[in-house]
C-alpha cells in the first residue's frame, strides 16, 4: 500500500485515521498492493474539476479518476489505481448536515473515492447497494459510525 494524501487545502485536524480506513478497504478488496493519491481541496477547485471533467457545474463532495478502466494483459509489480480529490469544506458541510463527526465523513468519503478506483460505482441500483453495503461494512469494522 502506497499512497499520498495532498492536502492543498490545509485540513488541521488529525487524519491519520484514514490509514486504518484505507488498509481495511484495500484488504478486502485484495489490492494491498497499489499505488494511488488523495487530494484534499476547496469547493471551488471540485467545482472546475467537476465542470470539467464531468460536465457538471456544481461543487461535489469527492471525484475520482481511475487508471484502473481495464485489466491489463501485462501484470505490474502495483496496481496504481488512480487519484481520489475531496472537497474539504463540502465534507465538513456535510458531516455537520448530517449529523455526525468530521471523522466519519471523511472516512466514508475516502472509502468511496478508493471503491471507484477499484472499479466500484453506484449507476444502479444494484450496484448502488452493493457499494454503499461495502462501505459501511469497512465503516463500521474501523468503528466509525454514524
Amino acid at each position: 500500500m502506497d499512497y499520498q494524501i495532498n492536502n492543498l487545502y490545509g485540513y488541521t485536524e488529525d487524519y491519520s485515521y484514514l490509514d486504518g480506513v484505507i488498509h481495511r478497504t484495500l484488504e478486502k478488496e485484495n489490492a494491498l498492493d497499489s499505488i494511488f493519491s488523495i487530494i484534499f481541496i476547496d469547493n471551488e477547485q471540485i467545482k472546475e474539476i467537476n465542470a470539467t471533467y464531468r460536465g457538471i457545474d456544481r461543487e461535489t463532495d469527492v471525484i475520482s479518476f481511475a487508471l484502473e478502466d481495464t485489466k491489463d494483459d501485462f501484470p505490474l509489480e502495483k496496481r496504481v489505481l488512480g487519484d481520489i480529490y475531496i472537497s474539504i469544506p463540502k465534507m465538513q458541510e456535510q458531516a455537520k448536515s448530517y449529523g455526525h463527526s468530521e471523522k466519519r465523513e471523511l472516512s466514508f468519503l475516502t472509502v468511496h473515492g478508493l471503491l471507484h478506483l477499484l472499479g466500484y460505482d453506484h449507476q444502479t441500483k444494484e450496484e448502488e447497494e452493493r457499494m454503499f453495503g461495502l462501505q459501511k461494512e469497512i465503516l463500521d469494522e474501523e468503528g466509525i459510525s454514524r
